[in-house]
């Protein structure tokens, strides 16, 4: 069998490669896919490609995939021919998951690229649902790459009001007007604080989801917290805060900083607050078929894989123009 995988090499450096791989025996719950796409998560993938995040190279990267089942160990739970949405899957047009990574897409209508996005979208969801927030609360979203935007509308759903939106990217705002955010400002606007105060009736955000990675945003989140507020913590910040006051920002105001990794939640079990991986993946997937999320405006670039080293480069500058990137295995490997 032969598999095509995108690879970072080095840092900085993506490419496309070619093996052949032996018909694998499967374990009782893996399952082996044909990819149809992969979507990239910039924010996680940049920082792996420049080898901010550790590891050695070669590095095969990947958070979203949809496929199609080819075969299943008899524990698995899924049959040939189903497709699926799968978390954490590799840039690759063959893989091999255990069956806890995947959930299965019920409606057959559905495109995947639309159902490709909801891992990245159950990211963050987990950051608004880890604040328990309650109809009516106001919320700010802090930074609107994919995670930071479906936190917007996951929020709107939940009846959220005022919700506010922060990025300094103009078009990434208009996309958070556009999912449903009252305001959207520029983190370098003046006087911000006091504009996200006058919003909340004076008291500051009931709910802040920090979505940005930027450490030193936090100190940002808390000036405009409401007393008893609660901050999570949704992006990966990689390196230190420094100079935090936590006594007049945190103890005094009685305010909570909540830890939203995406991994940390429960396998199994889910509880308020805390739902598993492959329940809020579901749930979104009945979302995006009711039409309550959509995701055609995110979508920036349907690639084949053999654009993968011209796409990474842009994504290793920091390109602000990319949010959504699909890879389109099922089209390439049928040529």
């Amino acid at each position: 069998m032969k598999r095509h995988a995108i690879v970072f090499t080095a840092p900085g450096r993506a490419e496309l490669q070619t093996s052949e791989m032996a018909e694998p025996e499967l374990k009782r719950d893996e399952v082996l896919l044909e990819t149809e796409c992969t979507l990239v998560s910039p924010g996680t993938e940049r920082a792996c490609l420049l080898g901010l995040a550790g590891g050695d190279f070669p590095k095969y990267l990947g958070y979203s995939a949809v496929a199609k089942v080819l075969r299943a160990g008899e524990e698995a739970g899924f049959l040939p021919g189903e497709r699926v949405a799968v978390y954490h899957s590799m840039h690759a047009s063959l893989l091999v998951k255990q069956a806890q990574d995947l959930v299965r897409i019920e409606d057959d209508a559905l495109p995947a690229h639309t159902a490709v996005f909801a891992i990245v979208a159950s990211m963050g969801l987990q950051g608004v649902r880890k604040a328990r927030p309650e109809f009516g609360e106001s919320l700010v979203v802090m930074g609107l790459g994919l995670l930071g935007l479906f936190a917007v509308r996951c929020a709107y759903l939940n009846g959220l009001f005022p919700l506010i939106a922060m990025d300094y990217n103009r078009r990434r705002r208009e996309l958070a007007l556009e999912f449903g955010a009252d305001a959207a400002f520029s983190p370098d606007e003046p006087d911000l604080a006091e504009r996200i105060r006058s919003l909340t009736g004076g008291k500051g955000a009931d709910v802040v989801v920090e979505v940005t990675g930027n450490p030193e945003a936090v100190n940002e989140a808390l000036d405009f917290t409401a007393p008893f507020g609660r901050v999570t913590l949704t992006g990966c910040s990689r390196t230190p805060t420094h100079e935090l006051d936590f006594y007049h920002k945190v103890h005094r105001p009685g305010i909570s900083i909540i830890g939203a990794h995406n991994m940390a939640r429960p396998l199994h079990d889910a509880r308020p607050g805390y739902w598993t991986m492959r329940e809020d993946m579901a749930l979104l997937l009945r979302l995006f078929s009711a039409g309550r999320i959509r995701t055609e405006s995110l979508l920036d670039v349907v690639a084949s894989p053999a654009d993968a080293p011209a796409i990474f480069e842009r994504i290793a500058r920091g390109d602000p123009e990319l949010l959504g990137v699909i890879f389109d295995w099922k089209s390439f490997t049928e040529r």
